[in-house]
C-alpha cells in the first residue's frame, strides 16, 4: 500500500442538520454568539435512535460535522477577530478553510425524538452534513483558565446593534417570504468591526451613516463610534425598477420578493 493511500480515509455521515440558515453570510463567529435553532435528523436503517437515548439529561453536545460548501484550504486566514493587516495559520483558527473540511462546534441540546436531535445557538448551516455527536462533558472539556496565543494580543470590541421597529418588520417579511434573515444578518456582521471593508460590502454614506450589503438587500445603520453602538435603520432592495420589471432576468431567484417587498414598503 503506497503511503498516499494510507493517508486516505472514508467517514460516512450520520445525518443531515436542517435550519433556516443557509448562507455562509449567515453563519455566525462561534455557537455561543448565535441566537438560533435547529434539527439534526439522523438517517434511518442503522439503529441511531438507539445510539442517542441517554443524551437526554445534557445540556450541551458536540457536534464534528463537515464544512460542504468549501472546496479548498488556505495555510494562513483572517479570522473575524484577529490582529490588523496579519494572518493566522489555519490550524491556529476555526476557520472552515481546512484540508480535512471537518468542523466541530458545541451546541445547546433542547432535546432528542428518535432520530432527531433538536439543538440552538450553532455556527453551521441547513443542509451540513453531521460526523459525529459526543456529549459535553463540563470536567473533561473545560479549561477556561488556558492560554490562547495569538487571541491573546486582542481587545477586541463588541458592539451593541439596536433596530428600528421598521427594520423588523421589514426583514421579517424578507424571511417569511424566503429571503435572507436580515436581523441575523446583522447581529454576525456589525457586532465585531462594523467598518471593516475588507471584509463587508459597506458605503459609507456620510454623517456616520452607512449601508451594508446582503446579497441583493441594502440594510443601512448609523454609527456611534463614542458607545460602540449601532442603530438599524431600515433595509432596501438593491435592484432598480427597471430591473424589476417583468421581463427581467432573474439571475438570483428572488425579483419575485423584492417587487413584494417595494409594494408592502413603497417609500423605501
Amino acid at each position: 500500500m503506497s503511503d498516499q493511500a494510507k493517508n486516505l480515509w472514508t467517514i460516512e455521515a450520520i445525518g443531515t442538520f436542517h435550519s433556516d440558515m443557509r448562507h455562509r453570510f449567515e453563519t455566525p463567529r462561534q455557537g455561543a454568539f448565535a441566537l438560533n435553532s435547529g434539527v439534526i435528523e439522523l438517517f434511518p436503517g442503522h439503529n441511531y435512535e438507539t445510539a442517542v437515548e441517554d443524551l437526554t439529561g445534557f445540556e450541551r453536545i458536540w457536534v464534528i460535522f463537515l464544512f460542504h460548501l468549501n472546496r479548498t484550504w488556505h495555510p494562513k486566514v483572517t479570522p473575524p477577530v484577529a490582529p490588523p493587516d496579519r494572518k493566522i495559520s489555519v490550524f491556529a483558527t476555526r476557520s472552515p478553510h481546512r484540508p480535512s473540511r471537518i468542523g466541530m462546534s458545541c451546541v445547546e441540546l433542547e432535546g432528542v425524538e428518535g432520530r432527531l436531535i433538536r439543538v440552538r445557538n450553532v455556527d453551521f448551516l441547513d443542509q451540513t452534513p453531521v460526523l459525529d455527536i459526543k456529549p459535553y462533558i463540563p470536567q473533561a472539556d473545560s479549561f477556561p483558565n488556558s492560554a490562547v496565543g495569538w487571541l491573546d494580543e486582542l481587545t477586541p470590541e463588541i458592539w451593541t446593534v439596536e433596530y428600528l421597529p421598521v427594520v423588523k418588520i421589514q426583514s421579517a417579511f424578507i424571511s417569511d417570504a424566503g429571503g435572507p434573515d436580515l436581523i441575523n444578518f446583522c447581529e454576525v456582521q456589525l457586532t465585531h468591526a462594523p467598518l471593516d471593508i475588507r471584509r463587508k460590502r459597506l458605503t459609507e454614506l456620510g454623517g456616520d451613516c452607512y449601508e451594508i450589503g446582503c446579497r441583493t438587500w441594502q440594510i443601512r445603520f448609523r454609527v456611534d463610534s463614542v458607545r460602540n453602538h449601532i442603530c438599524v435603520e431600515m433595509v432596501r432592495s438593491n435592484y432598480s425598477q427597471q430591473d424589476l420589471l417583468p421581463e427581467a432576468v432573474d439571475r438570483y431567484g428572488d425579483l419575485d420578493i423584492h417587487r413584494r417587498f417595494r409594494s408592502e414598503f413603497p417609500e423605501v
